[in-house]
């Protein structure tokens, strides 16, 4: 093994990621060092790269939907081996002992750690996790296709979840987690309606190309109300639109880290029982749940693969709407 590796470290908000040979890091005792293979390009790191978020350090090497290999395994690792393919999400380590964490709320962990943010993740050929924090991955996915799943699945999933046992769900913002949780609410008997940006025919058309039975902008009114919607695109306009689409008892899921700002909108549009939440994180059962869901529905991912050097060139496509799918970095060498 190499003493340094190739990674992609933020140094400062809303300037371009820097290419640097760093030393490789050692496992601790609960950890596994990963040589990454894939890593998806996350609007969560989009957020990051544009100041939108505050990691509590400087630099840090983002990406939190990482696949690769265990390279090595630390003193008391014994569910791991060295070659077994693993997944890293977002949520990187609990302490296990706060409010939250006895109450299986662990999300909500006020001393959690998250891959990408306050611990180095992904956009590196080696990463370091916490071996009580990974998933083992289906084998019908690829490392390219498996990527998304770590974080635009799994919040999807938590997300969906929320929805409860709503017929009519609406999705906002058709892009790497709505192109999987459709196919979810689909395989499950759901009606899906997929609010896009107004004019953007191609994430229209992927949407119906995916079972989506009507695609139309987010400015547009759906052939009939929902009973729940999935904001998946950081927009707080949104939120009223959505409610005004929605029939009595609807509920609302906000399903990002950052929203813009919601604007004021009349009661009457929240009366009837609507609710409004958000959805933080999540939880390593929601993990378990969503990869047997996974390894039951042969989810059809699409994906775009960008070499790790180009980070900045795909993280500027996605925050220009020009990724169909998800994006995702690998590490082979050229």
């Amino acid at each position: 093994m190499p003493d340094t590796m190739r990674a992609m470290l933020f140094e400062r908000p809303r300037h371009a990621l820097v290419a640097q040979d760093v030393p490789i890091p050692e496992p601790g005792p609960h950890e596994l060092l990963i040589e990454v293979s894939a890593c998806g390009v996350c609007r969560t790191d989009l957020h990051l790269v544009d100041g939108d978020l505050v990691p509590p350090r400087l630099p840090v090497i983002p990406g939190h939907e990482i696949v690769g290999r265990v390279a090595a395994v630390g003193a008391e690792v014994k569910a791991f081996t060295v070659g077994t393919r693993v997944g890293v999400p977002w949520l990187g380590g609990t302490c296990g002992r706060c409010y939250y964490c006895v109450r299986r709320h662990e999300n909500l962990c006020t001393n959690a750690v998250f891959t990408g943010y306050s611990r180095d993740g992904g956009y590196a050929e080696y990463v370091c996790a916490d071996a009580r924090f990974v998933f083992g991955i289906p084998e019908r996915y690829d490392d390219v296709s498996a990527a998304p799943l770590l974080c635009a699945g799994l919040i999807g999933y938590r997300a969906y979840a929320m929805a409860g046992e709503a017929d009519v769900v609406g999705v906002y913002g058709f892009g790497a987690a709505a192109h999987l949780i459709a196919q979810v609410a689909r395989a499950e008997g759901r009606t899906v309606f997929a609010f896009t940006r107004p004019g953007d025919v191609a994430a229209q058309e992927l949407a119906r190309t995916l079972g989506v039975q009507w695609a139309g902008g987010s400015d547009e009114r759906p052939p009939r109300e929902i009973d729940a919607a999935l904001l998946f695109a950081p927009v707080g306009a949104l939120v009223p639109a959505a409610l005004q689409h929605s029939r009595p008892g609807a509920v609302i899921v906000c399903a990002g880290i950052h929203m813009s700002d919601i604007p004021a909108f009349p009661y009457r549009l929240l009366w009837g029982e609507r609710v409004v939440r958000s959805v933080a994180n999540l939880t390593r059962a929601d993990g378990d749940a969503f990869f047997a869901l996974a390894e039951r529905v042969s989810l059809d991912v699409r994906t775009e693969a960008h070499p790790l050097h180009a980070a900045n060139d795909a993280l500027a496509a996605l925050r220009a709407g020009r990724i169909q799918g998800a994006a995702v970095l690998t590490t082979a060498r050229e």
